[in-house]
């Protein structure tokens, strides 16, 4: 039988999602497992339901169907595996005069409490392409100011040819362990050690370019491919181009693309589509036209008795779709109608008119 998250949290099903926080804070406490009477099981109930009914999307899907699908802790769903999935850390408010950060408790309690590798920050650039560019795909060169992994210590930290020697202040383990106090007893975390960053190992040397933090400031010049038929306002993800970090990883950079518009073509999904002015004789009786496209200058056979809107399909013309398939460039046919005839050309559209046409 599905879990009635409602009941298990005391609060109505129209509660609103500070009630639903507030029930949680209470019940979390009352059955915390270091405490008098506390339940592991319990605990973990009261997590479970919580993770969906503060979620929206999660919250209606319970609603609806009485389960959540993914992963979200509904009947069938993942809930009873643990923490790993759960946030605490918009409870480091647990009452008055309490002041402490349940992620940490509740991280070493559960094992939720892993030591992530540090990221540095994401940064963003915009860049202007050409159509035909946008078109067809192009490798950009891009200047960044940002911080980077040294190039002399190679992110080491350590001068080029020196020794490191194990870090005194965790013995090597790149970790060290806080005991916190708080209302509820004494709690131990896990925390990265600040004298060696992780490592271990601290260079006897300090490398002589970045100080030994492994990172150093400036530019940095890099090429981004960008791929073809791609839209103004895309964004290009291009991983480990961010801020680096020291003793982590690099962030990523994110590029905002604005496509310039052409005069005569527009795109429409992998096709082009551009206008074609015919004088009013060659849509009559036919010609060959040079066409200015992407592709260069074409020669474009006109037939006879053409009419206005009309579209000439040029094959594979259009938008690359990988490297063996492209779309398809359409001409859409405009008729220049003559604003002033003279005698001669009236007298001869006349005697057509006679005629019928």
């Amino acid at each position: 039988m599905a879990k009635n998250y409602y009941d298990i949290l005391g609060v109505d099903k129209k509660a609103s999602k500070e009630e639903v926080k507030k029930a949680f804070r209470v019940l979390a406490h009352k059955h915390h497992p270091d405490k008098t009477g506390g339940s592991a099981d319990k605990f973990k109930e009261v997590n479970e339901a919580y993770s969906v009914l503060s979620d929206d999307k999660k919250r209606a899907e319970y609603d609806t169907y009485g389960r959540v699908s993914e992963g979200g802790g509904g009947a069938g769903g993942n809930g009873g595996q643990g923490f790993e999935g759960f946030d605490f850390s918009n409870f480091s408010d647990f009452g008055e005069g309490s002041s402490f950060d349940l992620g940490d408790i509740f991280g070493d309690i559960f094992g939720g409490g892993r030591q992530r590798q540090k990221r540095g920050q994401d940064i963003s650039v915009d860049i202007e392409l050409d159509f035909k560019e946008s078109i067809f795909g192009v490798n950009k060169k891009i200047v960044l100011n940002k911080t980077s992994v040294c190039d002399h210590c190679k992110g080491s930290g350590g001068e080029v040819g020196t020794s490191f020697a194990t870090c005194s202040t965790c013995n090597g383990s790149g970790l060290i362990r806080e005991t916190r106090r708080s209302f509820m007893g004494a709690f131990s975390q896990t925390k990265t050690c600040d004298t060696c960053k992780g490592k271990g190992k601290v260079p006897r040397e300090k490398c002589k370019k970045c100080k030994g933090t492994g990172i150093t400031y400036g530019q940095q010049e890099i090429n981004v491919q960008i791929p073809s038929g791609i839209e103004s306002g895309e964004m290009l993800k291009v991983p480990g181009y961010g801020e680096a970090e020291t003793s982590g990883v690099p962030g990523d950079l994110y590029v905002k693309i604005h496509v310039k518009k052409h005069p005569k073509i527009v795109k429409e999904g992998h096709n082009l589509i551009m206008d074609l002015n015919l004088k009013l004789s060659d849509a009559l009786l036919g010609a060959e036209y040079d066409v200015e496209t992407l592709d260069g200058n074409l020669k474009v056979k006109i037939p006879e008795g053409i009419n206005f809107g009309e579209m000439l399909r040029l094959k594979g013309k259009g938008v690359p779709m990988g490297t063996a398939h492209r779309g398809d460039l359409f001409l859409k046919i405009k008729i220049n109608i003559p604003k002033k005839l003279s005698k001669d050309t009236r007298k001869t559209i006349e005697e057509l008119r006679k005629e019928g046409l």
